[in-house]
């Protein structure tokens, strides 16, 4: 097999769990081959480069293997290789998140209490709606 779908490849390679979550990421215009925007049923073969948008980060690795079955991971992982500056980038990624401060520590109030709620309530009184007609 020489040449394979990139949404089969994808999934085969384990970049994502379903072929249809490969197909959306196609079209939502994630995935690029060789610098060209992919459609689903676009073709890839041995040496073409992959560029896809994971979340913040995006991953590009080069074409190594071809095969239509999903396998393990060990598998999965001699079906490309990513490049050194994908690797680097991925690096930066995780320690900006490690050094990053916690999303919840900068909130003040949570859900408020019930003596809360209560006043809160009260300061509406019979108002339904925040117009003040």
């Amino acid at each position: 097999m020489e040449k394979l779908r990139i949404d089969k490849w994808l999934w085969a390679a384990r970049f994502y769990k379903m072929r249809s979550l490969a197909v959306q990421e196609i079209d939502k215009g994630r995935v690029r081959i060789n610098d060209v925007e992919a459609k689903p049923a676009r073709e890839v073969k041995m040496g073409d480069t992959v560029t896809l948008r994971q979340g913040p980060l995006t991953r590009t690795v080069v074409v190594r293997g071809i095969s239509s079955q999903r396998g393990g991971a060990p598998v999965a992982q001699l079906m490309y290789e990513e490049t050194a500056d994908s690797l680097a980038a991925r690096a930066q990624v995780v320690e900006q998140r490690r050094l990053g401060t916690e999303p919840a520590s900068s909130l003040e109030h949570g859900r408020p209490t019930k003596r809360d709620r209560r006043s809160i309530d009260k300061a509406w009184g019979d108002r339904w709606s925040a117009s003040t007609d």
